[in-house]
């Protein structure tokens, strides 16, 4: 009557095996996910300390006068980023997204920023270009290309802001 019952315990224990497996595996999973947040988090500090960062970000106001198609980004007349834009882009641009064109590491000192935008108005094609000295120090630098449209001259008017941290 022993060997029986014996043989039943160990049916029910083999049973159990997948379901801990199953649970182990997940929670091996969530620890696996947690870690890869926290090393590209870690990543991102070491490649981009706050006192070297420096950030461009791109945001378009209504856009009567102005069709986006090309931004090219210098920073002392070194080409360190261009976007082509989709009209899926620009559309979410005027809805009042921002977009993220650039983020990079500057040296303490004086610097030259300069954004190129290539599009389309109503009656012409526009190549214009926006220019900023920016005095870098341990602080990071956050900037702003503007498109906004200017009714006073019926014509895009193409600007750098650097926000207040």
């Amino acid at each position: 009557m022993l060997i029986p019952l014996l043989c039943c315990s160990v049916v029910f224990a083999q049973a159990d095996v997948p379901a801990q497996s199953a649970a182990q595996v997940e929670s091996l999973k969530e620890s696996v996910l947690t870690l890869n947040r926290d090393l590209l988090i870690l990543e991102e500090e070491l490649l981009y300390p706050a006192s070297s960062q420096v950030a461009v970000y791109v945001s378009m106001d209504l856009g009567n006068y102005f069709a986006l198609d090309a931004i090219k980004l210098e920073i002392n007349n070194k080409l360190v980023a261009s976007e082509l834009y989709t009209e899926k882009q620009t559309k979410a641009l005027f809805r009042g997204g921002v977009q993220r064109l650039y983020i990079g590491n500057l040296k303490a000192g004086e610097h030259e920023i300069s954004a190129f935008f290539t599009g389309r108005g109503p009656q012409q094609d526009y190549k214009r270009g926006a220019k900023i000295v920016i005095n870098k120090n341990q602080e990071p630098v956050v900037l702003e290309l503007r498109i906004v449209d200017s009714t006073a001259q019926l014509q895009p008017v193409f600007e750098i802001k650097q926000w207040q941290m």
